[in-house]
């Protein structure tokens, strides 16, 4: 295969950092940029990106994606033949004092991310949605066709726009555009403000953990790995003209969106229960009632998705724990 040159935004994030090392281990050029926020600790953005910046076909460019002109430089001067967005402001639990950062990163920037796109004629917009866009309505398992208009958050009503947004330019401009719902992503170098790592720091430290609506919210769990996979053979599957799997068969534009997830929820408890089982301790649980921007289950339909790319590679969620309690014991001996 012919090296390119790829975009990654959000590349010393979780999704972004293991998306960017897979493509530089399969030999091609990537560029990376990451504004570094403070969002969760930076040590471990630091970390990821130094693991990046070891290897001579990575390039970096510390800006955010919300300021234009910076990110047009940088599409000026690399001369990308793909992008992958996976910059965003990340979380359904924001407190409103901090709503802006949904605004600025996840419609300004990507606002941005597409015009450049547009401008510098990318081949292929790869983009990060979310299995927040379906909210309580939907009927598991959620398939990419049904309503999508009822986000119980912010965050799901930005990651709900920016699908609108992807079709406009690729309708408009012809631009071709995948977004990807990605359902619970897990696993090494995962985020600190999610469950599994969340979890398993207090587990380990004995401290209590906070379940939500008696454990029986269920989540489609699906392993960083997994995801990654997806996002590479994607790539390779740029939409044409003639297919749009929202609309009409007829339609012209070059736009596709997919579920990417398991296809195999398991409750809240049953987590608990396999890190107990993985860290060797008991879990001392308080619960809580589920708040309002929760979901009570995601349960992605992927038969969409593996139609486009072949069967989807499918880590078991035993195996995907250890191996994020066997990440998380040796990363945190080293920082300790």
């Amino acid at each position: 295969m012919m090296p390119t040159k790829t975009l990654v935004t959000g590349a010393a994030g979780f999704i972004g950092f293991h998306t960017a090392l897979r493509l530089l281990e399969q030999g091609e050029d990537v560029v990376g940029i990451d504004n570094m926020n403070a969002y969760y600790d930076v040590k471990l953005k630091e970390a990821r990106l130094a693991l990046l910046e070891a290897k001579p076909n990575f390039t970096f460019y510390c800006i955010p994606i919300d300021d234009h002109a910076e990110i047009d430089k940088v599409f000026e001067k690399e001369n990308f033949v793909t992008v992958i967005n996976l910059a965003a402001q990340v979380g359904v639990r924001s407190p409103p004092s901090e709503y802006h950062r949904y605004v600025t990163s996840n419609l300004v920037g990507f606002s941005n991310i597409l015009d450049s796109c547009r401008i510098h004629k990318i081949q292929h917009l790869v983009y990060a949605s979310s299995s927040s866009v379906y909210g309580d309505l939907a009927e598991p398992p959620f398939k990419v066709e049904d309503a999508a208009d009822r986000p119980q958050s912010l965050y799901a009503a930005t990651k709900r726009a920016n699908e609108l947004m992807a079709y406009s330019y690729s309708h408009q401009y012809q631009l071709p555009t995948t977004g990807l719902r990605f359902f619970t992503v897990y696993g090494p170098w995962g985020r600190p403000d999610m469950a599994v790592y969340s979890f398993t720091d207090k587990i380990e430290s004995g401290q209590p953990i906070e379940v939500y609506g008696e454990g029986e919210i269920t989540r489609d769990f699906t392993y960083v790995d997994d995801i990654v996979e997806a996002i590479i053979k994607i790539v390779e599957k740029p939409p044409h003209s003639q297919i749009n799997n929202l609309r009409s068969m007829n339609s012209k534009t070059p736009s596709q969106i997919f579920n990417v997830g398991s296809g195999r929820p398991i409750s809240v408890n049953r987590l608990v229960s396999l890190l107990e089982d993985s860290l060797d301790k008991k879990a001392v649980i308080r619960f809580r009632p589920r708040p309002a921007e929760d979901m009570q289950i995601t349960h992605a339909d992927i038969q969409g998705l593996e139609s486009m790319i072949g069967p989807l590679q499918s880590t078991q969620i035993e195996d995907g724990i250890a191996q994020f309690v066997t990440w998380y014991r040796a990363y945190h001996l080293i920082e300790g």
